[in-house]
C-alpha cells in the first residue's frame, strides 16, 4: 500500500519529498493511517487537531491521544479548541458547517504562519464515493460529480486511491491504535445514513461500487475541464478583483451561453447554490441593491455589476493603537504608523490608503473600530459635519462593502480617519503642525 500511495503522490504531483505538510489528525482510523504512512515515507509533517467542544470527555481523550501520537512521531503538534455551537448560532449555519468553516480557516492560518507547504487530510476512496452520491442526492453540477479531488490549491489527499478495508488491514498489520468517534454511527447526520443504510444496498448490486464511482468521477472531471476553460475565458473578461471585493460585469455575463450555468461556476468558490444563482440572474434587470447570501459570502446586485464580499465570520471588535506603536494587524486589517517631526521639505503622502494626521491634535491611544450608524465626521476639505452613512452613499460604496468600513478614532471618540477613504478636517496637517502621524493601510 505504501508503494501505491507514493506512486499516487508522484502521479498527481501532490507535493515534493522535501515539503513539510500540516496533517489534520482527528485520532480516527483514517488520519492515524495517514500520519503513519507519511512517517514511513520519510515525509516531513506537523500534526493539527481540532477540539470542537461537542463531545465532552470523549473529545478531551481524543486530543490527548493525538498529542501522544505527535510525540511518538516526534513532529510539531497544534491543537485548537473551538466554541462551535456558539459560532454556528452566531452565523446562522449548521453545526457541521460551522465545524468545517472553523477547522479549514484554522488549518490555512496555521499553514501560512508556520511556513508549511500543504494541508493533508485523510480522505480515501470510500469518502469520495459518499461525497459523490451525497452531492447527487442534494442536486449538483459537474463539480459535485467528480467527488473529492486529490489536490485543491493547498489541500492534498494522499489516501484517495485507497479503500476503507485496506486502511483497516494496514492498522492491523502495523499494530496501530486509533479512536472511535461515536458520532460516526449517529443517524442524525446525512452522510452517516448514506454510509450505513444506502451504500450497503448499492454494494449488493455492485460490489465494486467505490471503484466504479471513481472511474465515473474521472470521466466527469474531463467534461468539467472543458467547461472550466470556457468559464475561465468568461472570467477574464467579466471578473475583476479590487481590495476585498470581487466584481462581475452583468452585461458581459448576459452575452455568455448558458448564463446561469456559467455564473454558477463563477460563484461556486463563494458558496452560492444553483437555485440562488438563478435568482441572481433574474435580478439583472431589477433595481440595484438586491442582496444574496451564501454561508460565507454576500453578493449585492449593484448598477452594472455584481459585488461579492466575504462575510466577517469573526466580528470586527475595538482595538487600540498606542503612541509609538508601529503596526496593528487585526481581522484582515493591517495598519502601519510613522511619527515624523515636521521639517522643511517634508512631503505629506497622498492617497486613499494613507492618512497624514496632526499627532498633537490626537489623543492616545487611538481606537480602531467598525463604523456605526450615527457616526459623523468632518471630511477634510469640507466645512461642517457629515453623517458617515451619507458619506459612504456619496462614495458609491456597495452595500456589502459598507460592512467592512472601519474608522480610526482619537481617544476622545472623534473620528480622525475613515480608513481607506478620507481623513477628518480637525486632524489635518497645517502650518502650525509640529509632529505628523502617518498611518498606512497595507
Amino acid at each position: 500500500m505504501l508503494d501505491r500511495i507514493q506512486q499516487f503522490i508522484q502521479e498527481q504531483d501532490l507535493f515534493s519529498p522535501t515539503d513539510t505538510l500540516l496533517v489534520a489528525v482527528s485520532g480516527g482510523m483514517d488520519s492515524v493511517v495517514l500520519a503513519d504512512v507519511l512517517h514511513r515515507l520519510g515525509q516531513p509533517f506537523a500534526m493539527a487537531h481540532c477540539h470542537f467542544g461537542l463531545r465532552g470527555e470523549e473529545a478531551d481523550a481524543d486530543e490527548q491521544f493525538v498529542r501522544k501520537l505527535a510525540k511518538k512521531y516526534d513532529v510539531p503538534y497544534f491543537a485548537e479548541f473551538f466554541q462551535t455551537k456558539q459560532f454556528a448560532e452566531q452565523e446562522g449555519i449548521s453545526t457541521q458547517m460551522a465545524a468545517r468553516a472553523l477547522r479549514y480557516e484554522w488549518f490555512e492560518r496555521l499553514r501560512q504562519t508556520q511556513g508549511l507547504a500543504y494541508i493533508a487530510t485523510a480522505h480515501h476512496q470510500r469518502d469520495a464515493a459518499e461525497t459523490m452520491l451525497l452531492n447527487l442526492t442534494h442536486g449538483t453540477g459537474l463539480a459535485g460529480l467528480h467527488g473529492i479531488r486529490p489536490k485543491n490549491d493547498y489541500l492534498v489527499r494522499p489516501l484517495l486511491p485507497i479503500g476503507k478495508m485496506e486502511l483497516y488491514d494496514y492498522l492491523v498489520e502495523h499494530h496501530l491504535m486509533w479512536r472511535e468517534d461515536a458520532s460516526n454511527d449517529s443517524p442524525v447526520y446525512q452522510r452517516n445514513r448514506l454510509r450505513l443504510e444506502v451504500l450497503p444496498v448499492l454494494r449488493d448490486i455492485n460490489p465494486n461500487l467505490d471503484q466504479t464511482l471513481q472511474i465515473t468521477a474521472e470521466r466527469v472531471g474531463g467534461a468539467e475541464e472543458i467547461v472550466r476553460r470556457y468559464v475561465e475565458d468568461t472570467a477574464a473578461q467579466a471578473q475583476r478583483q479590487e481590495d476585498d471585493a470581487t466584481y462581475l460585469d452583468i452585461r458581459m455575463l448576459q452575452k455568455t451561453a448558458a448564463t446561469t450555468l456559467v455564473l454558477h461556476e463563477l460563484l461556486r468558490p463563494f458558496g452560492f447554490s444553483y437555485i440562488v444563482t438563478k435568482d441572481i440572474v433574474q435580478s439583472f434587470g431589477a433595481e440595484p441593491g438586491r442582496r444574496f447570501e451564501s454561508p460565507t459570502h454576500r453578493l449585492v446586485k449593484d448598477r452594472e455589476q455584481l459585488v461579492i464580499t466575504r462575510k466577517n465570520l469573526t466580528k470586527f471588535g475595538t482595538h487600540q493603537l498606542a503612541l509609538g506603536q508601529e503596526a496593528l494587524k487585526i481581522d484582515g486589517l493591517h495598519l502601519r504608523t510613522e511619527l515624523h517631526e515636521v521639517a522643511e521639505g517634508f512631503d505629506i503622502p497622498r492617497g486613499k490608503a494613507v492618512a497624514a494626521l496632526d499627532a498633537d491634535a490626537l489623543k492616545f491611544p487611538l481606537i480602531v473600530r467598525a463604523w456605526q450608524e450615527g457616526d459623523w465626521f468632518m471630511p477634510i476639505g469640507m466645512k461642517g459635519k457629515k453623517k458617515l452613512s451619507d458619506f459612504l452613499i456619496d462614495q458609491k460604496v456597495p452595500l456589502n462593502l459598507k460592512d467592512n468600513v472601519q474608522v480610526l478614532c482619537s481617544a476622545d471618540g472623534k473620528i480622525a480617519w475613515v480608513i481607506g477613504f478620507r481623513p477628518d478636517e480637525r486632524f489635518k496637517v497645517t502650518e502650525e503642525t509640529e509632529r505628523v502621524l502617518i498611518v498606512k493601510r497595507m
